[in-house]
C-alpha cells in the first residue's frame, strides 16, 4: 500500500512539473528577436561549453572558456570619412565680381580631409551580420572589418539607430563564429562579466569586472537623437576608446550587452563603463535587419527624469515614492487613449515593477508599435491597471520605412508662414543645425540655410523634402536655397548614396 502511495505521489509530482514547464513556455511572453540567429545552430567557438568537460579551474571566477568563445566573434571596425575643409563662409562676396568660382577664390577650394576612426563589433550570425555602436560607423564612407584571425572585409551598413546608439553592418563571409544572445533582464548586480574589444588600437583584449548597477541614464544619446533610449548596465570592467561596439559577456559566454560609453574626467577608463542591454539590442537589431530602421514604440507620455532635484519636485508637485511621474500626456498618444493623465505615477509595466524612468524606457524599447502592454499607475492613492496599445512617433501602428532624411545628420524644421512671407516664397525647410556626422556634414552647407528647391522642384515642408530624397535614394540631388541676410541663391550638390 505504501509503495502504491509513493508511486502515486511520484507520478503526480512529475506530471505537475511537466505541466508547469509547458504552461510557462506556452503563456509567457513569446516575443523573440533572434532574426539573425538560428537556435538550432551552435557556433564552433562554443565547443568548450558543450564537450561534457568541467571548465578549466572549475571555479566561478574562471573566464578562459568564456574568453575563448568571445574572442573569435569580436571584430575590429575601422572607418574612413571624407570631409571638406572650408572657410565657413556661405559665399565669397567678390566671386561674382571677378567671375571666379567662390569655392576657388584665392585657392580656397574645399579640400577633402579623410578622418579615420575605429571601434569594435560583435558577430551575431554565421553569415556575417555584425552589431556595433551607431557612433562607430555614423557618417562613414568606408567601413572595414577585421576578424581576430586578421582577415579583413569591406562592410556595408545595413541600418543604424541613433536613439539606442546601435548599428548593424554586414560582411560577405560564411561559417563565421558568433556570439549567442543572453538575457539582460536576468543580470544581477555583483555578477561577473567580461568586456571584449580592441581598445586603444590594441589587438583583441579581454577585461573582467562585475555588474555595478542597472538602468543607468547618462543623457549621452541625446547628442545624436531627440528621443534617446538609455537604460545602461554599469560595470567596472575596464573599457577604453576602441571598445565601443564590443561585447559584454557572462561567464558562460553569452552576449549580455554592447559596450557603449565610459564615465571619465580624462577620456580614458576611470572605473565606470556602460553597456546597452542585450534585450534592447535584440529588438533593435531585428528591426534594422528586417526593415532598415528601428520600429520604435512609444507609451505617449512626458515624464519626470530620474535626476530631478527636490526643488523641482516641489515646483511640479511630485511626491516621493517609487514609479514614474507623468508630467504631460499628448492628446494623440497611446497613453491618452488609455485614460492615463498628468500627475499619475506609473508603477508597473506588464506586472514588472518600475524603479526608474530609465527602467521604463528600457522595457518599452523591447516592444514594437501595435503591441499591447498593461500599465499600472497610481492616482489619488488608488491603483489602476489599463491596457495600452503602443504607437510609433507618428501616432500610428504602421511600419516606419527607412528614409534618406534620417541620414542627413541635421535638425530640420518647416519654414513658418511668417518667415516664408518675408522671403516671398510658398514654403521651405530651414536647417537649424548640422551634426558633425551625416550627409550634410560633407557639404559646405552652414546652419541657417533655407532649402527651397530639390532638383528644381519646390520644397514646401519637411515631408515634401523627405519624399524627394527617398525618390532619389542611391543617387544625388541638387539643393537650392538662401541664407537670411545674404544676397543671392546658393546651391549644394548632395550625394545620397553612402557606404556601398
Amino acid at each position: 500500500m505504501k509503495a502504491k502511495q509513493v508511486l502515486s505521489i511520484f507520478l503526480i509530482s512529475a506530471s505537475t512539473a511537466l505541466a508547469t514547464m509547458w504552461g510557462y513556455n506556452h503563456f509567457s511572453n513569446n516575443k523573440t528577436y533572434f532574426y539573425a540567429q538560428d537556435s538550432s545552430k551552435v557556433p564552433a567557438n562554443y565547443a568548450k561549453f558543450f564537450d561534457g568537460q568541467k571548465a578549466a579551474g572549475g571555479g566561478p571566477a574562471d573566464f578562459t572558456d568564456a574568453a575563448s568563445a568571445a574572442i573569435p566573434a569580436t571584430v575590429h571596425i575601422k572607418t574612413k570619412t571624407n570631409r571638406t575643409a572650408t572657410n565657413n563662409l556661405p559665399k565669397n562676396p567678390f566671386a561674382d565680381l571677378f567671375g571666379i568660382d567662390p569655392d576657388d577664390f584665392f585657392g580656397q577650394r574645399g579640400r577633402s580631409m579623410p578622418e579615420m576612426a575605429s571601434g569594435s563589433g560583435v558577430i551575431i550570425s554565421d553569415d556575417g551580420y555584425i552589431v556595433t555602436n551607431n557612433h562607430v560607423v555614423d557618417g562613414a564612407d568606408e567601413v572595414t572589418v577585421t576578424l581576430s584571425n586578421r582577415r579583413s572585409f569591406k562592410a556595408k551598413v545595413i541600418g543604424t539607430d541613433p536613439s539606442s546608439d546601435l548599428a548593424v553592418v554586414k560582411i560577405e563571409a560564411k561559417g563565421l563564429p558568433f556570439l549567442l544572445y543572453g538575457n539582460s533582464d536576468e543580470a544581477k548586480i555583483g555578477q561577473w562579466v567580461l568586456a571584449v574589444g580592441y581598445p586603444l588600437s590594441l589587438e583583441t583584449t579581454v577585461t573582467a569586472g562585475i555588474i555595478s548597477a542597472k538602468q543607468r541614464t547618462l543623457e549621452i544619446n541625446a547628442r545624436q537623437s531627440k528621443t534617446p533610449i538609455e537604460s545602461f548596465i554599469q560595470t567596472d570592467a575596464a573599457v577604453n576608446p576602441g571598445n565601443s561596439g564590443g561585447p559584454l559577456i557572462t561567464t558562460d559566454g553569452k552576449l549580455i550587452g554592447i559596450n557603449s560609453a565610459i564615465a571619465s574626467p580624462t577620456g580614458s577608463y576611470a572605473g565606470y563603463s556602460f553597456t546597452i542591454p542585450v534585450n534592447i539590442v535584440k529588438k533593435v537589431v531585428s528591426d534594422l535587419m528586417k526593415y532598415g530602421t528601428s520600429q520604435r514604440a512609444y507609451l505617449g507620455i512626458k515624464y519626470a527624469p530620474d535626476n530631478i532635484s527636490d526643488e523641482q519636485k516641489k515646483q511640479e508637485g511630485i511626491k516621493d515614492g517609487d514609479g514614474v511621474y507623468v508630467s504631460e500626456v499628448p492628446a494623440d498618444g497611446a497613453a491618452a487613449k488609455a485614460g492615463i493623465q498628468k500627475g499619475d505615477i506609473i508603477t508597473k509595466l506588464n506586472g514588472n515593477t518600475l524603479t526608474s524612468a530609465a527602467d521604463m524606457v528600457g522595457q518599452i524599447a523591447t516592444y514594437s508599435p501595435g503591441d499591447k502592454v498593461n500599465v499600472t499607475f497610481k492616482r489619488d492613492d488608488k491603483e489602476y491597471t489599463v491596457p495600452v496599445v503602443l504607437k510609433n512617433n507618428s501616432g500610428t501602428t504602421d511600419i516606419i520605412k527607412n528614409s534618406v532624411l534620417d541620414k542627413l545628420g541635421a535638425d530640420l524644421q518647416t519654414l513658418t508662414k511668417k518667415d516664408a512671407a518675408s522671403l516671398n516664397v510658398k514654403g521651405g525647410v530651414i536647417v537649424k543645425s548640422i551634426a558633425e556626422k551625416g550627409l550634410f556634414s560633407k557639404t559646405r552647407m552652414e546652419d541657417g540655410f533655407i532649402i527651397l528647391k530639390a532638383n528644381g522642384k519646390d520644397v514646401n515642408n519637411v515631408e515634401d523634402f523627405r519624399k524627394m530624397l527617398d525618390a532619389n535614394a542611391g543617387g544625388s540631388v541638387k539643393l537650392e536655397g538662401v541664407y537670411p541676410g545674404y544676397d543671392g541663391a546658393f546651391t549644394y550638390p548632395l550625394q545620397l548614396s553612402s557606404n556601398e
